[in-house]
């Protein structure tokens, strides 16, 4: 059976950090700011990790 590929496109969304974890941005953010508060604008702008509960199904897309 064939080696499965790494899906590149959710790869490129997707960065490892030195400790092994999966690093992401987040969504919302784009368009459609004009009803947010800054506040949520704010803490959207950082990124954060995948959690727990998505974490198998991204490793997957990812083939680590």
């Amino acid at each position: 059976m064939p080696k499965m590929k790494t899906k590149r496109t959710f790869a490129k969304r997707v960065k490892r950090t030195g400790t092994g974890k999966l690093k992401r941005q987040h969504a919302y953010v784009s368009h459609f700011a004009a009803h947010k508060s800054q506040k949520q604008k704010r803490k959207l702008r950082k990124g954060t990790l995948v959690s727990a509960g998505d974490y198998k199904r991204v490793k997957h897309l990812l083939q680590d």
